[in-house]
């Protein structure tokens, strides 16, 4: 095997759980749904009929962008974590460390990378987003696959490094 064939061998994958991603999805559209009629059906100040229509309207944008970015994987190879379109979200070079304790700055049932250079701004609403030196990664998906990412990714960088933790 050469090593172009193996930084393109997909150690692990994280998807959308079907459950959660219309449940999360529903709410959105549920929230933005009852607002419009809210906005239209009573008659509130007219400046709180424009906040509860443009609200609505927030809501039913997201839950779009929600359902659309769930579509998609994430995946990990030896060169780094990208999407299954070839966005590439962390090189493993860039990679500082991996936080995924408790009280940690990260999306539910995931993970947050901590990057030695900063990247630019991203969101893939319920799948992943990057701010400056961190991306978290997780949301809507398993808590299974994430933890089993986040392992992979440890070990990278133990390889990479020579030492052990």
């Amino acid at each position: 095997m050469t090593s172009e064939a193996g930084a393109q061998e997909v150690l692990a994958t994280i998807r959308a759980s079907g459950p959660r991603r219309v449940f999360g999805i529903g709410t959105l559209a549920l929230l933005g749904g009852l607002l419009i009629y809210l906005a239209l059906a009573t008659s509130p100040a007219p400046l709180w009929q424009v906040f509860l229509f443009v609200i609505g309207a927030g809501a039913l944008w997201l839950a779009e962008r929600t359902r659309r970015a769930t579509e998609s994987t994430v995946q990990l190879t030896r060169a780094g974590i990208a999407t299954d379109a070839g966005e590439e979200i962390a090189a493993i070079e860039n990679i500082a460390a991996i936080k995924r304790g408790m009280f940690d700055l990260k999306p539910s049932n995931g993970f947050t990378v901590v990057l030695h250079k900063p990247r630019a701004r991203r969101w893939q609403p319920g799948l992943w987003w990057a701010v400056g030196r961190r991306v978290g990664i997780g949301g809507v998906t398993p808590g299974s696959e994430a933890k089993a990412m986040a392992q992979f990714i440890e070990a990278l960088l133990v390889e990479k490094s020579g030492s052990e933790f």
